[in-house]
């Protein structure tokens, strides 16, 4: 039987494929873009209102009564970050395609990017922000959804909704909400037997499993970064105005290494930072 001599030219890949992972940012859209930062720093103004009703004026021409309102700056730092990937000049003969300049490399590290992004945002929004007077505000237990036995169910979800309605921070007060979920999420949401009949038939999410849609007056976003601590998950959910994020100096290059025997080298820099507008529009929600 015949066989191939080894000295056959070998067919190479004439693309190149990329690992199965998250390519794009998911968070970035459902919060408030603060645009291009110039510093190391930007503020979040806060302006606070008790709800209270106009007061009463039981006196003519009397003295004026002020009544100061609570003003409150948070200050969101930058955070910067790097990555740089080298290929040999010598294996560049021996591929079909050149994934820097094909521009593989580049997509990749923009899919670093995006997710890191998102790292960013799901993380300030259970972290203590820093107010300008240097003392911290953290996100207080009455927005927090405690863990059960039960895994997520809708009984949290409508804990949650009942908490961004107290607050006036709902769609009927103009806000938009929206909520991560991952895996785990999905496989107790769909087996979750305490959901009506309307619901199967009604919710797509639940026809084809497709979750990433709008359900229960939120936005549903796939995000496989959920803090798993303790076999406990802490997920998040959150009005776009409550969240803010904005962008330092964002930089790509593609170079020619003359210390590293001409090696090509792909880069990207880039700083970033997010941070809560207020507490009253972010909801953590434990499950097990």
């Amino acid at each position: 039987m015949s066989t191939i001599p080894q000295w056959f030219v070998q067919q190479w890949d004439t693309a190149v494929r990329t690992e199965a992972s998250q390519k794009d940012s998911r968070l970035m859209a459902a919060v408030t873009d603060r645009g291009a930062i110039a510093g190391e720093s930007f503020t979040i103004n806060f302006l606070g209102d008790d709800g209270a009703l106009l007061d009463a004026n039981n006196v003519r021409h009397g003295d004026t009564e002020w009544s100061p309102e609570t003003h409150q700056a948070r200050v969101v730092n930058m955070a910067d970050f790097y990555r740089a990937v080298p290929l040999d000049r010598n294996d560049i003969p021996r591929m079909l395609v050149n994934p820097v300049t094909g521009g593989d490399y580049m997509t990749n590290l923009m899919s670093r990017r995006n997710r890191r992004i998102d790292d960013i945002i799901y993380r300030a929004a259970r972290a203590s922000q820093l107010a300008k007077d240097g003392s911290t505000i953290a996100l207080p237990a009455s927005q927090k959804v405690a863990v059960s036995a039960s895994g997520f169910t809708k009984a949290k979800l409508i804990t949650t909704k009942k908490i961004f309605r107290r607050n006036e921070a709902d769609k009927e007060a103009g806000e938009e909400l929206y909520i991560v979920y991952n895996d785990e999420m999905m496989e107790d949401i769909l087996s979750d037997t305490t959901l009506t009949s309307a619901d199967y038939l009604a919710v797509k999410m639940l026809q084809e499993g497709d979750v990433s849609r709008r359900w229960m007056g939120f936005n549903w976003i796939p995000f496989n970064g959920i803090e798993l601590t303790g076999g406990v998950y802490y997920t998040i959910a959150w009005a776009k105005s409550g969240m803010h994020f904005g962008k330092g100096y964002e930089e790509g290059n593609v170079t020619r290494r003359g210390d590293k025997k001409d090696a090509w080298q792909v880069s990207m820099g880039a700083s970033y930072g997010a941070g809560r507008q207020d507490e009253k529009k972010v909801v953590e929600i434990a499950f097990q």
